[in-house]
């Protein structure tokens, strides 16, 4: 889609729902939630966060992302069964309900990363022993790793905290045996995941998945997979000459909208933000939806005929 015709819509924008009849709502950060006896509605709004709030609305970032989402479950659903029940509509799903695994399963092909919790942070403050694995002196940022690594993390709505195989088990988090089932099932999502990356021509750098246990106990993949608000992607042709230049990657970068904050406001102390540029929240949005056609090999097309809570609705009547 052209920048242009986003920017002809840039307030027709997805901000929140109220739907009565679907359940207990809760609220997450990009995701309203509703909660019935026998299913999850999970409708993805166009609420984009930063520094745990909200600091913009992007044009079609829900409806991108819950369709990059299905097509992964559907690509990935021969190697774990997931929570998918239907999709009435582009921002919906509709999914089973099961017990949560209270843990996020980090995966990461690369040394790389620039917050707190990310391994390149620790590692060039002199971390090598990472519990689970070791790394040797003298590597670069955005090195790729000579074997993925897991980094399992709490699931938590404050700060995540990173764990060892050995404290999940010991702390009762996950036996022994789940441990292992939903260890090597994050391996095999992730290798099919840089699989079909890197055809299209994309490296998956890293991403989280979360777990949860179906009413016979049997495992199952919740939440979302491979987004590019749960991963990171690189291009791959340029790649290799960027990192042998000392020169960062190319990646569908959402950094420059935080960076634009960080400028103009103090975003974690002040009580109102400034309104975000237009230009640059339709300029996020396109890199939403190119990263949607990359990945999907399909042409991104919005309906344009109604508004979107107006169709959300009509496709909802009778859940």
């Amino acid at each position: 889609m052209e920048i242009e015709k986003i920017k002809e819509h840039i307030d027709d924008v997805l901000i929140e729902t109220n739907f009565k009849n679907l359940g207990d709502k809760k609220i997450g950060k990009v995701r309203d939630v509703y909660i019935a006896d026998d299913h999850i509605t999970l409708i993805a709004t166009d609420r984009h966060t930063s520094f745990d709030r909200k600091i913009a609305d992007v044009p079609f970032k829900g409806e991108v992302l819950n369709q990059i989402s299905l097509f992964w479950f559907k690509e990935t659903k021969d190697i774990i069964q997931n929570h998918i029940l239907s999709a009435p509509d582009p921002n919906v799903v509709v999914v089973k309900k099961c017990k949560v695994i209270p843990i996020e399963m980090v995966v990461r092909g690369y040394l790389t990363g620039s917050t707190a919790t990310s391994l390149w942070t620790h590692y060039k403050d002199g971390e090598r022993d990472f519990g689970d694995f070791i790394l040797p002196d003298g590597m670069r940022k955005n090195q790729k790793l000579e074997k993925v690594v897991l980094t399992p993390t709490t699931k938590s709505d404050e700060h995540d905290k990173p764990l060892t195989s050995k404290e999940i088990i010991s702390q009762g988090l996950m036996s022994a045996e789940l441990w292992k089932e939903v260890s090597e099932s994050a391996l095999k999502l992730f290798k099919r995941g840089q699989e079909i990356a890197e055809k299209r021509g994309l490296i998956l750098v890293d991403t989280k998945y979360e777990f949860g246990l179906d009413e016979s106990g049997k495992l199952m993949l919740i939440d979302e997979i491979h987004t590019p608000d749960s991963s990171r992607y690189w291009k791959k042709a340029t790649y290799e000459e960027r990192f042998n230049k000392g020169e960062e990657p190319e990646y569908f970068d959402k950094e420059f909208l935080r960076l634009w904050f960080k400028e103009h406001s103090d975003p974690y102390k002040d009580e109102i933000l400034p309104k975000a540029p237009p230009e640059m929240v339709a300029e996020l949005s396109r890199r939403y939806i190119e990263i949607y056609e990359t990945i999907t090999g399909k042409q991104f097309e919005h309906n344009f005929s109604e508004p979107i809570l107006a169709r959300i609705t009509r496709n909802l009547r009778g859940l």
